[in-house]
């Protein structure tokens, strides 16, 4: 018999929204005291909770945004972006105080150089709507300083009966946090890069993190850029092998893999097949500036 769980399959992404000014074209990364040249900048929606979100719509999941969008220029420009991606936007609230939110980005291959500001509180006026939305099935934390904000966020999403996902995303002044991992218990899917599992486990071996993580989550997929990327289920570890794709911009790569990982893994498919979408969807993802090319997001 089907139950009402078992009818559901929208993801609810949950972060900030941010307007990213990517600069491409450059020789070498800033430095104090040096004005640099860029060939090329452009101007695009960001965030890990929206461009999950729709890279997850792109496969055909539907997918919804939890976040909050400020009514500035800069953020009117990336919601009528966000517009474009087929992402669901209801539970999107609008308010002065959430914007504007900017990330500069310096781009060389696949080194990145980031200056952000945030603005205003993370959790949406709309998260209780949002939870109690009967399509959704799973809700994917884009950061862990969205659940540093929101620490009853996992427990809320559980009781619900909603799988979690979350990418830790590197802040310095929380990826060093000591409570960091109990504060993420109840995620059934965590989804760090090496960098960040060094800095969470200690450990600078891919096989070696994930054993350490493994003791937390119930699965881990570890994102390596031209590494590839590793998963670990029920004490197997997998690897599977980087695309070989011309490299515009790796900003956001790591958000589009955690869309095509929960897409298929949402799906039951096995963790090498999950392993293969994330890989795949990252491929795309560092084709173009911008995390998504809104293109993709086009009738």
């Amino acid at each position: 018999m089907m139950t009402d769980t078992d009818k559901r399959s929208a993801v609810l992404s949950i972060g900030r929204i941010y307007c990213d000014l990517i600069f491409t074209g450059l020789e070498e990364l800033p430095v104090l005291g040096r004005e640099l040249f860029a060939d090329d900048m452009r101007i695009a929606a960001g965030g890990g909770a929206f461009i999950s979100a729709a890279h997850l719509a792109n496969a055909g999941r539907k997918a919804a945004l939890v976040a909050r969008l400020g009514t500035d220029a800069l953020s009117s420009d990336a919601g009528r972006q966000i517009q474009a991606s087929g992402v669901d936007l209801r539970f999107v609230e609008h308010s002065a105080d959430a914007g504007p939110q900017v990330t500069v980005a310096a781009v060389i291959d696949e080194e990145r150089a980031f200056l952000t500001r945030r603005a205003g509180a993370a959790m949406p006026s709309t998260l209780g709507e949002a939870l109690n939305w009967p399509e959704a099935k799973h809700l994917h934390i884009a950061e862990y300083a969205t659940l540093h904000e929101i620490p009853a966020l996992v427990r809320l999403a559980k009781d619900r009966g909603l799988s979690v996902s979350l990418d830790p995303s590197w802040d310095a002044a929380l990826i060093y946090d000591k409570g960091l991992l109990q504060a993420c218990t109840g995620v059934d899917l965590f989804l760090p890069n090496l960098e960040e599992a060094e800095a969470i486990t200690g450990s600078a071996s891919p096989e070696k993190a994930m054993l350490m993580l493994s003791a937390i989550f119930p699965h881990v997929a570890l994102k390596a850029g031209a590494q590839g990327a590793w998963s670990m289920s029920d004490g197997v570890v997998l690897h599977a092998e980087a695309e070989a794709v011309p490299v515009v911009d790796t900003t956001g790569a790591g958000d589009a893999f955690n869309a095509g990982f929960i897409h298929a893994w949402l799906d039951g498919k096995p963790h090498l097949a999950c392993l293969t979408a994330g890989i795949q969807s990252g491929s795309l993802a560092v084709q173009s500036a911008g995390g998504f090319d809104m293109s993709l997001g086009e009738p």
